[in-house]
């Protein structure tokens, strides 16, 4: 049996020592937890909030994000940056990266999706959220990542589109994965935060998953552009080879759709 999730074996095994790590039982949003502590100045560093269960996970534009408790982690990070996070672009990009070179080390291959899914085999497994919480604070991103480790059926049927799991990782020691996995956020995260992100950009475009594919953008139901996917620059917006030529798409409420899913 998988032993029970605990702060203190996370920790124990983590070689970022900077990180203060709690677990909650339940919690509507990790997310929205750790915003209001910042906004309320109730934390004191950068801290992992991870929930057993989690009722109203969001993904980008609002979405739910789906989660079965026993075969999924949901997590959020609250970083603080040297700098003003409006400086310091590629966040969400930059997280994407730490986490599919941590779960390639536990021998799982995906790739990425602009701006923030990871797909295995063309099916979302992961999810990154990226927040800040106002301009009094504006040092402090929170990054907020759903993973699928094994989906039922019926959770299949509820998500609604293609997914992905990782049986393999569901039976691993989940307080070695979690380990793994942060450390590899926090050292992507320093990256960022030292050197920028155009010290990363051509780490992600080696990951990306619709390389010289075609895409088409939208922005809710409005299509705002088709073409091939080149990659992204080196402040992470995404290229787009066009009919007028090279065109690009800066992360916001845009969604990236590929042949399939038009």
């Amino acid at each position: 049996m998988n032993p029970a999730l605990s702060a203190e074996r996370i920790t124990a095994q983590m070689k970022a020592q900077d990180i203060a790590v709690e677990i909650v039982q339940q919690t509507v949003s990790t997310n929205l937890d750790l915003l209001n502590r910042i906004r309320a100045e109730q934390i004191d560093g950068n801290t992992l909030l991870l929930a057993i269960n989690q009722t109203g996970g969001r993904g980008r534009n609002g979405r739910h994000w789906y989660a079965d408790q026993d075969h999924s982690l949901t997590f959020s990070l609250a970083w603080r940056f040297s700098r003003p996070v409006h400086m310091t672009p590629g966040i969400p990009l930059t997280a994407g990266i730490a986490m599919a070179q941590a779960l390639a080390r536990c021998g799982v291959k995906v790739q990425l999706k602009w701006p923030n899914d990871i797909l295995k085999n063309g099916g979302k497994v992961a999810g990154i959220l990226t927040e800040t919480p106002d301009s009094r604070h504006d040092h402090w991103a929170v990054i907020g990542i759903g993973i699928n480790l094994h989906l039922s059926d019926a959770m299949e049927k509820t998500i609604g589109q293609p997914a992905a799991d990782m049986p393999w990782l569901a039976q691993m020691n989940r307080n070695c994965l979690m380990a793994i996995l942060i450390d590899s956020l926090a050292h992507h995260l320093r990256l960022l935060d030292e050197k920028g992100f155009d010290s990363l950009a051509s780490v992600w475009n080696n990951l990306h998953a619709h390389h010289l594919k075609p895409v088409t953008i939208v922005q809710g139901s409005k299509k705002l552009m088709s073409g091939r996917a080149l990659g992204i620059d080196q402040e992470g917006r995404l290229l787009i080879q066009t009919g007028k030529g090279i065109e690009t798409v800066i992360s916001g409420d845009v969604s990236l759709r590929t042949g399939q899913e038009i």
